[in-house]
């Protein structure tokens, strides 16, 4: 029977099957006979989707399969159960994500170039070149996942994130490690660095679409540039795409106020210049880390490698080809990065990143009581000011010189102070429009209760339901260690907040009830900065291994 009743023969154009005859081919299906077998009598509805019948198959109120027939030839195209019929992207449907990208005479000949830029070929056992392969290991799992076969694809994802969490946190505990060493002059990575960063763009331009959350960050920029409210607002077709933070779809509102958005998903221009522009500002920004933190041939060195490292990379092309909203929290995480030594400067970009994508709020404790090791003060830092790193076991606080008779102790919760008042003002600026209209209620149901409430296959979590109360237990273990890293190490240079920061976002994404190979952008840049940063390091070669 039909769930919702129709006449026995659906008007139609001439020749094309109607619905009776898209039906009967459905159930002709080797994958709905199964279904049958193991849940009974099924009920089924068809309906004209994006040119083809869909036929789907119900037991009770679960929809168990789906059938994708040609209104021509009157063959099935496509048949799905499981996952597969609830997410489309679980389909391998080519060209979904990453377009040309996904392409091995593209995603391969990036890989390679990936590793001949930065791999220390003059000493190939060195553990920052097995970092370098297991930063490539996503694509193991990526080729499952382009072959919907996420069974697979899900479990394998996990053993790079675990072993990178494990690099991190011991690089941010330690303060040195075996750093990446590129064989290459600076000269020759900057070079490669600015043609994959033009190549990228231009991929962009030619071969690219825009998935669903950068077609959610111009709908709230137009509701933004129209004093409309943004939460519990968004159109049908993106109906969950309010689900971020405010500072996103800020963020859009320049873009979407040169190609306004036209009310419908189309090619989103607005959307493609957004993703450009937070790409070529991660870019642009880690060169400009490279020559805060050192001065002179040694901090060009260490700019061009941080800037081949995030242009060479394929993940960080594939963020930039699904034209997404997830490099938008790289930008503001290396934006904190260079202004880790001003206390105030510091609390604003980690308001802006924590009400972007709500992830980084997991910084916060550890940038609050952030102490710099070695001693920064306006005099100690670099040239440009606001990066220090390096110099005697001394801490000089960034309130300046101390006051004779003034109790140390109370000095160093001056910059905790500085920190938190400008943390709070950013928070209650770009939070006010949201609680006014339409509220504290409606913004925490739309964003952070349905995050952390949404059902996915693309997890251990959400493929194997009875693992809960150990993804619990590993949650509150990161919400600990949050906690631990505030306090220890007691002094911090920036190389350890840059990687104790990728393992608390990485232990993060181990808890996340859906993961995405776009993520790996939020920690990335963290994660290279500490890899790259560590090699160059005059104390750290005596460590290498």
């Amino acid at each position: 029977m039909l769930l919702f009743p129709t006449p026995a023969h659906a008007a139609r154009a001439d020749g094309e099957i109607g619905r009776d005859e898209a039906v009967q081919a459905a159930n002709r299906d080797a994958k709905v006979a199964g279904e049958r077998q193991r849940n009974g009598g099924l009920t089924h509805s068809a309906a004209m989707v994006d040119g083809n019948w869909e036929v789907g198959y119900f037991a009770a109120d679960e929809q168990v399969a789906l059938v994708v027939v040609d209104p021509v030839t009157g063959l099935v195209r496509e048949s799905w159960t499981g996952y597969q019929v609830a997410w489309k992207m679980a389909r391998g449907y080519s060209g979904a994500f990453g377009h040309k990208l996904n392409a091995p005479y593209v995603f391969l000949p990036l890989c390679a170039l990936f590793l001949i830029g930065l791999l220390d070929w003059r000493r190939p056992w060195r553990v920052a070149n097995l970092d370098l392969l297991v930063l490539l290991g996503f694509g193991a799992s990526h080729l499952f996942f382009n072959r919907a076969e996420i069974g697979v694809s899900v479990p394998l994802q996990y053993l790079p994130l675990l072993y990178l969490f494990g690099r991190a946190l011991w690089i941010g505990l330690r303060g040195r490690g075996a750093g990446i060493r590129p064989a290459w002059p600076a000269v020759w990575l900057l070079v490669a660095a600015l043609f994959l960063i033009g190549f990228r763009v231009g991929l962009n331009i030619a071969d690219s679409g825009a998935i669903d959350v950068g077609y959610a960050g111009v709908v709230g920029a137009d509701r933004v540039a129209h004093g409309e409210p943004v939460y519990g607002n968004f159109p049908e077709d993106v109906s969950q795409g309010d689900t971020y933070g405010p500072v996103n779809y800020f963020a859009y509102v320049p873009f979407e106020a040169i190609w306004p958005w036209s009310g419908t998903w189309d090619d989103l221009p607005a959307a493609h210049a957004a993703a450009v522009f937070f790409d070529l500002a991660t870019f642009a920004l880690l060169i400009w880390l490279g020559r805060r933190i050192r001065p002179g041939p040694r901090g060009g060195m260490l700019a061009a490698t941080l800037a081949f490292g995030w242009s060479a990379y394929p993940y960080t092309a594939y963020a930039l080809e699904a034209n997404s909203n997830d490099t938008l929290v790289a930008m503001l995480l290396v934006a904190m990065l260079l202004v880790l030594a001003r206390p105030v400067a510091r609390g604003a970009m980690a308001a802006l990143a924590t009400f972007a994508k709500f992830a980084p709020a997991l910084l916060v404790p550890m940038l609050a009581t952030y102490r710099p090791a070695g001693g920064v003060s306006r005099s100690a830092e670099s040239p440009a000011g606001g990066v220090g790193e390096g110099g005697p076991r001394t801490y000089t606080s960034p309130a300046g010189p101390p006051s004779p008779g003034q109790d140390p102790r109370a000095r160093r919760f001056v910059p905790l102070a500085m920190f938190s008042l400008a943390f709070l003002a950013v928070s209650l600026a770009v939070m006010l429009w949201a609680a006014i209209d339409p509220g504290p209620g409606t913004f925490y149901d739309r964003t952070i209760a349905y995050q952390s409430g949404r059902d996915s296959p693309f997890s251990i979590w959400g493929q194997v339901p009875g693992l809960e109360p150990l993804r619990i237990a590993i949650l509150l273990a990161t919400g600990l260690l949050a906690i631990a890293l505030a306090f220890r190490p007691r002094h911090k240079t920036l190389t350890q907040v840059a990687a104790l920061s990728a393992a608390l976002l990485i232990a993060l994404q181990l808890t996340a009830q859906h993961w995405f190979y776009l993520y790996i952008v939020w920690f990335y840049p963290l994660l290279l900065v500490a890899l790259t940063r560590s090699g160059t390091d005059g104390h750290a070669s005596s460590q290498d291994s």
